[in-house]
């Protein structure tokens, strides 16, 4: 099911026949230095199963991230419930192949899903939560219009948590 489109993406729930695509993505050491491991096959398949879970149980999930004009299974991008020191709030996450950084995709899927978001979720705050030491992650996050609201600990790691508001409605903006 497609959730949005960008010029260059598209972003839809994930099928348990996207483990070979996501795997290239989730099994590569270098993707995943920021996580305690790389993903073998049976985690791919878990980690979709667990976002099909979310798409029923919460109505989000991170979702499947294509390149339109070749439908090729490119990573993820989407929201998902995260408890935060007692709060759960929704996340902003991306995974990209590594073959596609830096031509802006990440951020491109990161923005279209904080927009649709605030569109559709009854939520003041989005966050996304990053190692420190993971400067790609952050820029995007930046690119995103987020910045650094608090450090956590977060299963058992030191996290900067990136928050963005939803934008008040200007007076400024009210037409008489």
């Amino acid at each position: 099911m497609k959730i949005l489109q960008t010029s260059r993406l598209l972003l839809r729930e994930f099928t348990p026949e996207d483990a070979d695509a996501l795997a290239l993505v989730l099994s590569d050491p270098e993707t995943m230095r920021f996580y305690p491991a790389p993903y073998d096959r049976s985690g791919v398949e878990q980690w979709i199963e667990r976002n099909r879970q979310r798409y029923q149980n919460d109505g989000v999930g991170l979702w499947a991230m294509e390149l339109r004009n070749t439908q090729e299974l490119i990573g993820d991008c989407g929201i998902i419930r995260q408890p935060v020191e007692g709060e759960l709030l929704y996340e902003i996450g991306y995974h990209l192949r590594r073959d596609l950084w830096g031509q802006g995709l990440a951020t491109e899927a990161a923005i279209a899903c904080r927009d649709w978001a605030f569109a559709h979720l009854k939520t003041g705050r989005l966050i996304s939560l990053i190692r420190p030491e993971n400067l790609p992650s952050r820029r995007v996050a930046e690119r995103n219009g987020m910045t650094v609201w608090k450090e956590v600990s977060w299963r058992g790691l030191p996290h900067c948590v990136y928050s963005i508001e939803r934008a008040s409605p200007s007076k400024t903006n009210l037409s008489f």
